[in-house]
């Protein structure tokens, strides 16, 4: 398996992980994000024994784009600190079966965990267990029932931006989990784009940029155009 390195120095190893990967978390033995990467690091630079890796930002296994992993312990306490702070920013990009009634807007909405699922229920209104989850997107392109968005979280919950677009009506394309009819190449159809981080030693902002992968090549001609415009 070979997954794209987006950026690498000795502090940040920066990754583009497939759709159907695991950031972590899996028992020994089976591939994770996070085994791939140790075993990239001990081979590149011949590194015996253990190798440190914090996973400082991960994805749903059924999402691709930009993970982030830290290479030293501190690294991983000075990113995870801006996280935490809600200094990061992350944007997606999601293809939604249908169309927003507006073109951007914010979604607010509170999420409640249901463990025996492994799903979220979306409130409308807060409740005793509900946690609050805010998001701002804006629509790139529009074909048929079909819209490409992109996200900007506010807040940082499990499945928050799977969750809200069904929760509005607009499930996004092969997330069966939360009401999708559609099926999807590889994974569902949402990305992560970008995530822009302060370099814990050189205190410059940086920005990390994941392609769309090629499960997304069927619906090129309706994010083509916003490659084009990207920054």
């Amino acid at each position: 398996m070979e997954i794209p390195v987006l950026y690498e120095d000795n502090h940040l190893l920066v990754l583009d992980k497939p759709a159907g990967l695991a950031t972590m978390g899996l028992p020994e033995g089976h591939p994770t994000l996070l085994t791939w990467a140790k075993e990239y690091i001990r081979q590149r630079y011949h590194k015996p024994g253990n190798v440190y890796l914090g996973v400082v930002s991960r994805l749903d296994v059924p999402v691709s784009g930009v993970v982030l992993l830290a290479r030293t312990s501190k690294a991983a306490s000075r990113l995870s600190e801006q996280f935490r702070r809600h200094l990061c920013r992350k944007r997606y990009w999601a293809i939604l079966g249908g169309v927003p009634k507006t073109p951007e807007g914010e979604l607010r909405h509170w999420i409640v965990h249901d463990k025996r699922f492994r799903r979220v229920h979306i409130e409308h209104a807060p409740t005793p267990l509900g946690r609050e989850a805010r998001l701002r997107y804006r629509t790139l392109a529009v074909e048929g029932r079909r819209a490409l968005v992109e996200i900007e979280l506010i807040t940082g919950r499990k499945h928050q931006i799977r969750a809200q677009f069904a929760a509005i009506g607009h499930p996004i394309v092969g997330d069966l989990k939360y009401g999708s009819r559609e099926s999807f190449p590889v994974g569902i159809a949402l990305h992560g784009r970008w995530l822009t981080v302060v370099h814990p030693t050189k205190k410059e902002e940086q920005t990390f940029v994941a392609a769309p992968p090629k499960s997304w090549d069927a619906f090129r001609h309706l994010w083509r155009g916003a490659i084009e415009e990207s920054p």
